[in-house]
């Protein structure tokens, strides 16, 4: 997919939102995807990473480590990739992971931002320490101080809103709540649920209404705006929107006719 998108387009900034380099995935393969992919779209492609969903991670039969080893587990897979990155003939033997004479052959002009998903304080410092910016689902100003205070400040911080634009605004519940349940979920059952049936369960104790509340419904610029203008106070200095559901290409045209404009 990002191969097909560096292929298609001049100027579009474009970033993993996020991917997990722990478990299914080893960081070395990731750390050659992202170099090739960079260099396919120079200047133009950030590598965004994260901790993990069960419901990806299990599949290999691994056992799913809890958030504090997960997290030990990303800053040892950041310094494999940035290794690797280097271009050198390098190995690394970790607490996690062992790479043995690896070296990367295509490799961008320069190596692309790294930058770290962290809705919780310890990811949000793991971010600052390591990365090169932060990313969140969340208009939360508590990840992004903690951020900033662990060496964050001055670097990018992204915020993933989520809508469902339809004509109606009956028509956009309706959709969000058939496409995007799991918006509607508390605590940490998203990263903890191991298959799409406890998936399709959970979502059956949440209602409509409990996925309006999280999901951005109907065609209000004003509703897109204010929630936008949610991340711009909290701190984040980019934002990005994700459309629950089909019809990508309205929501495409109303963001242009509708919000770019008044954003300047």
């Amino acid at each position: 997919m990002l191969g097909a998108i560096a292929a298609g387009t001049e100027r579009l900034r474009v970033g993993t939102g996020v991917t997990c380099p722990i478990l299914r995935i080893h960081p070395a393969i990731i750390a050659q995807a992202a170099a090739t992919t960079a260099a396919m779209m120079p200047g133009r492609f950030f590598l965004g990473l994260g901790s993990g969903e069960r419901l990806n991670e299990h599949v290999l039969g691994d056992a799913w480590p809890e958030p504090a080893v997960r997290l030990e587990m990303l800053q040892e897979a950041v310094e494999v990739i940035r290794t690797l990155w280097k271009g050198e003939t390098a190995s690394h033997y970790g607490e996690y992971y062992t790479v043995e004479n690896a070296r990367l052959y295509t490799l961008p002009d320069a190596p692309p931002p790294i930058m770290i998903a962290a809705r919780g304080p310890e990811a949000a410092r793991l971010a600052g320490e390591v990365a090169d910016g932060l990313i969140n689902s969340d208009p939360q100003a508590e990840p992004v101080e903690a951020f900033e205070a662990s060496g964050g400040k001055g670097k990018p911080k992204y915020g993933q809103l989520t809508v469902c634009w339809a004509e109606t605004d009956a028509a956009a519940r309706k959709t969000a709540y058939r496409y995007w349940p799991n918006g509607g979920l508390k605590g940490p059952l998203s990263t903890e649920l191991a298959l799409p049936e406890h998936f399709q369960q959970a979502a059956q104790m949440v209602k409509e209404e409990d996925v309006a509340q999280s999901v951005v419904c109907g065609p209000d610029a004003q509703r897109h705006l204010a929630a936008i203008k949610e991340f711009v106070d909290a701190g984040y200095d980019h934002v990005y929107v994700h459309q629950v559901g089909p019809d990508q290409e309205g929501f495409f045209r109303f963001y242009e006719r509708e919000i770019l404009p008044r954003l300047g």
